[in-house]
């Protein structure tokens, strides 16, 4: 089953896109949580952490970087940001396509709500 995800890396949806190349695409969320919420996924279509394999490692690896360079342009890299990647439903993933959430622009609180 083809995810929105790939879809937004098809250019089949629309999306605001701030970083695309042979490996990752990044766009701002449309259901943002952070006056910067952007969406760093693998081109090729990984469901979860768990399903990463050593031939991901570079694109992986890329969607750090690329948060870096994303955070940077976007002002917030000095004030400070949130990485977030959740993994399968217990840990609040909702598409399973892998994605990693950078989250600025304001103070962001604890990591998790204590119970």
């Amino acid at each position: 089953m083809t995810t929105i995800f790939e879809k937004i890396i098809s250019g089949e949806i629309p999306a605001d896109i701030v970083y695309q190349d042979e490996l990752v695409t990044a766009f701002r969320d449309i259901h943002p949580l952070a006056p910067t919420h952007i969406l760093i996924v693998p081109n090729k279509a990984v469901a979860t952490v768990n399903d990463l394999s050593e031939e991901d490692a570079a694109a992986a690896g890329r969607m750090l970087l690329v948060a870096g360079r994303i955070a940077a342009q976007e002002g917030i890299a000095e004030s400070g940001y949130r990485l977030i990647i959740n993994c399968n439903r217990d840990g609040g993933q909702e598409v399973f396509h892998l994605h990693m959430h950078l989250l600025g622009g304001r103070r962001m609180g604890p990591m998790v709500a204590r119970n």
